[in-house]
C-alpha cells in the first residue's frame, strides 16, 4: 500500500485544523482571564479563531507593518502597529545610514496602509487593548518570521505583559530566528524539510478580507454569549438633583441602576446642558449597561451669559471635581469608581479634573472634544482616555492627535468615518455610544485591576 507523502501525512487539512491542533498545545492558558488571542491577517485569523474558541478567549487581529530600509525594503528597521505603536531597531537604522527624514517618510507611507487595512478588517469594530494582557500572537506558519517578529514587538510596545507566539508549523530553527521577541513559543510541527508554509496544508487557499471580518464577528458573538450579563431592574434613583458643594449649586440629573458598576459624570460643551439629547442618549446606554450617570450643568444660567466662562477650563474642572465629591456622599453611588464623559469644551474640563484627581478618576471619554484646551494638564492625566472624533471634523481631529501625544496614561483615538463634529450622520452617534459604553464597562467595574483588560 502506498502511503501519503511524508509532508502531507504530518500536515493539516486546512487552517481550521491547524488551529484546533495548535489549541491543544495551548491548553495551559485556558481559563486565564487576561488572555487575548490575536491573528495576523489574513491567513492567521482562521487559525486564531479556533485557538480563541478552544481557550474561551476574545479574538482580535493585530495589524502591523514592517518598516523596510528605503534601498532594501526586505530588511526591516522597525515596525508600526495601531494606536501609534512604533518600534525601531536603532542598530539597523545606524548601520544602513537611514536619516530621520527617510525613516519618517517610510513610516508615513506604511501608516497610511496600516490604517487602511485596519479599517477594512474591523469596519467600525473597536480594537481590543493589549495592555496588561497575555497576548497570543497566531499565524498560519513561520516563513521568514518578519511579520511575526513585528507583531510580537508591537504587542509588547502596546503594553502586553506576556507574549506567546503560536503557529501550527515552523522551521526547526524558528525560536533562534525569533529569539527574545516572545516569552513563549508554541508550535505543532517543526519539520526538517521545511521550505514553505503552504507545503504542510492540503487546503491553503487565500483567506479573503470578508472571511476575516466574518470570523471576527462570529468570535465576538460567541464570546459575548459566554460572558456574564448584567441584569438590571428598575433604577433605584432617576431624578433631578441639586449638586451642592461650598457656595456652588448646580443643576443635575442622577440615574442609578440596580447594582451599579460605576459612575459616569457628564461635562457638557459650549451651548449645551444636561438636557443635551446626544449626551442623554449616551447616558441611557450606559444605564442599560449597569452604570450610574450624573448629567449636570457646570455653569449656572447667569454664568452662561458670560461666554468667557464657557472656555474657563480651570473653573469647569473645579466644578467637576466638586460634583464628584458631592456624588461620593450620595449613598446610592458612594464608593463606585468614577469616569468622566466630556463633549467639546467639557472634554478639556474632564481631562483637567482627571489630572487634579489622579487615581480617583478611572476613565475618561471625549466626544468631539477639545482636549487641547486642557493644555499642560494633559501630562498629568493617568486615567485611561478614549478620544472620539468625526472623520470629517478635520481641525478637531488634528487637535486631538496632538493632545493625545501629551497624555501620560493609556489612550486611544477612535475616528468615526464620515462623521462631522456633532455626529449627526446616520449611525454615527450609535457608534460613539458603543465606544463609550465599552470603554467605561472596561475600566469602571471594581473587579478589574487598573490597566487590566477583562473579556468582552
Amino acid at each position: 500500500m502506498v502511503g501519503r507523502p511524508r509532508a502531507e501525512r504530518r500536515g493539516f487539512r486546512d487552517r481550521a485544523e491547524g488551529g484546533q491542533r495548535l489549541a491543544e498545545r495551548l491548553k495551559h492558558l485556558a481559563g486565564t482571564s487576561d488572555v487575548l488571542v490575536v491573528g495576523l491577517p489574513r491567513g492567521g485569523v482562521p487559525v486564531a479563531y479556533e485557538v480563541a474558541a478552544a481557550l474561551s478567549a476574545p479574538l482580535d487581529v493585530i495589524v502591523v507593518r514592517k518598516l523596510g530600509v528605503p534601498f532594501q525594503p526586505e530588511l526591516g528597521m522597525g515596525a508600526i502597529g495601531e494606536d501609534d505603536v512604533r518600534v525601531v531597531n536603532d542598530l539597523i537604522v545606524q548601520a544602513a545610514h537611514v536619516t530621520p527624514e527617510e525613516l519618517a517618510g517610510v513610516e508615513a507611507r506604511e501608516r497610511v496602509e496600516l490604517e487602511r487595512r485596519a479599517q477594512r478588517f474591523r469596519r467600525g469594530r473597536r480594537r481590543l487593548p493589549l495592555a496588561g494582557r497575555t497576548v497570543i500572537v497566531v499565524d498560519d506558519g513561520i516563513a521568514t518570521g518578519s511579520t511575526a517578529r513585528a507583531a510580537c514587538l508591537v504587542a509588547r510596545a502596546a503594553g502586553a505583559v506576556r507574549v506567546v507566539l503560536a503557529v501550527p508549523v515552523a522551521p526547526t530553527d524558528w525560536t533562534e530566528r525569533l529569539a527574545e521577541v516572545a516569552d513563549e513559543y508554541v508550535t505543532v510541527s517543526t519539520p526538517a524539510d521545511f521550505f514553505a508554509v503552504g507545503q504542510f496544508y492540503r487546503n491553503f487557499r487565500q483567506t479573503s478580507d470578508d472571511e476575516v471580518v466574518q470570523l471576527l464577528d462570529r468570535a465576538a458573538a460567541r464570546y459575548a454569549s459566554t460572558a456574564p450579563t448584567v441584569e438590571n431592574g428598575p433604577p433605584v434613583r432617576d431624578d433631578d438633583v441639586e449638586v451642592v458643594f461650598g457656595p456652588t449649586r448646580l443643576a443635575g440629573h442622577l440615574t442609578v441602576p440596580a447594582a451599579p458598576l460605576g459612575l459616569v459624570l457628564f461635562a457638557h460643551g459650549s451651548g449645551s446642558s444636561r438636557h443635551s439629547p446626544r449626551n442623554r442618549s449616551v447616558a441611557s446606554a450606559l444605564n442599560e449597561a449597569g452604570l450610574a450617570t450624573l448629567l449636570l450643568d457646570l455653569l449656572t444660567a447667569r454664568e452662561e451669559l458670560d461666554r468667557s466662562n464657557v472656555f474657563d477650563v480651570d473653573l469647569l474642572a473645579e466644578r467637576l471635581v466638586g460634583a464628584t465629591e458631592w456624588a461620593a456622599g450620595q449613598p446610592e453611588v458612594a464608593g463606585l469608581r468614577v469616569g468622566y464623559f466630556g463633549a467639546s469644551t467639557g472634554a478639556a474640563a474632564a481631562l483637567a479634573a482627571a489630572a487634579r484627581s489622579g487615581d480617583a478618576v478611572s476613565a475618561v471619554v471625549s466626544r468631539g472634544g477639545r482636549p487641547d484646551l486642557a493644555g499642560d494638564r494633559l501630562v498629568a492625566v493617568t486615567a485611561p482616555t478614549l478620544l472620539i472624533v468625526g472623520g470629517r471634523d478635520e481641525v478637531v481631529l488634528d487637535l486631538n492627535r496632538r493632545a493625545r501625544a501629551r497624555l501620560a496614561g493609556e489612550s486611544e483615538l477612535r475616528v468615526v468615518p464620515d462623521a462631522t463634529h456633532l455626529f449627526e450622520e446616520p449611525g454615527a452617534l450609535e457608534l460613539v455610544t458603543d465606544l463609550a459604553r465599552d470603554w467605561f464597562t472596561l475600566y469602571l467595574p471594581p473587579t478589574v485591576p487598573h490597566g487590566a483588560r477583562p473579556g468582552l
